[in-house]
């Protein structure tokens, strides 16, 4: 099952898998949607098997480990059978799944990260970076400069593929939020700059 956003007729279609606690249709999955939708992308957006179950049951089981979801994310995209350019992500551990995967599926024509899980919170030093250091998919990650997974201090000492294009957001969070108050910026700001920065790096793809 999918959730469709934006023009049929599209030119790029962007596949998104979501957080490892929260569904597709999250507040914050809904909102990063309707930002790169408005900017003239067609956007599906898909759960795991495991997300799609607590939907059903009230077993609150943890996800599986990122690597376990590969095969899921590889069904998804090729169920989508999107035309045109194919650009696959999500919001952090969905856009770590699909940055496994990204290299083998030739379709792929780039990668969208959402708030990347550089590492688990607290825990810096368990680096989730190393296929990233050899990435060959365009790729472009969103990410706020105090994401807890990975903040802008932290990741200026990453060795990244020169494949990666990363897009600061100040203050923002895991789920790219600033606080107004600290910042200047509105969560609406920040998804505006989000997703123009998607389609000036989708237009070079």
């Amino acid at each position: 099952m999918f959730l469709f956003e934006g023009p049929e007729d599209a030119d790029i279609t962007i596949l998104l898998a979501h957080g490892a606690g929260a569904p597709m249709d999250s507040a914050a999955m809904a909102t990063m949607s309707a930002a790169l939708s408005g900017a003239g992308f067609r956007v599906a957006r898909f759960e795991f098997g495991y997300m799609a179950a607590r939907r059903t049951s009230e077993s609150r089981k943890p996800p599986p480990k990122a690597e376990l979801l590969m095969g899921e994310y590889r069904a998804a995209v090729e169920k989508l059978g999107a035309e045109g350019k194919l650009v696959i992500g999500g919001k952090s551990m969905g856009g770590r799944v699909a940055s496994m995967i990204a290299d083998e599926l030739h379709k792929v024509a780039g990668l969208l990260c959402l708030g990347y899980p550089f590492h688990p919170p607290g825990k810096p030093e368990s680096l989730r970076t190393g296929h990233l250091e050899v990435l060959a998919t365009p790729a472009l990650i969103c990410q706020g400069t105090r994401d807890i997974f990975g903040s802008r201090e932290e990741v200026s000492g990453y060795t990244l593929s020169k494949k990666i294009e990363i897009l600061w957001l100040e203050d923002g969070d895991h789920d790219l939020k600033p606080r107004k108050a600290i910042s200047g910026f509105s969560v609406a700001d920040h998804m505006k700059s989000m997703a123009n920065a998607v389609k000036d790096w989708a237009g070079r793809l």
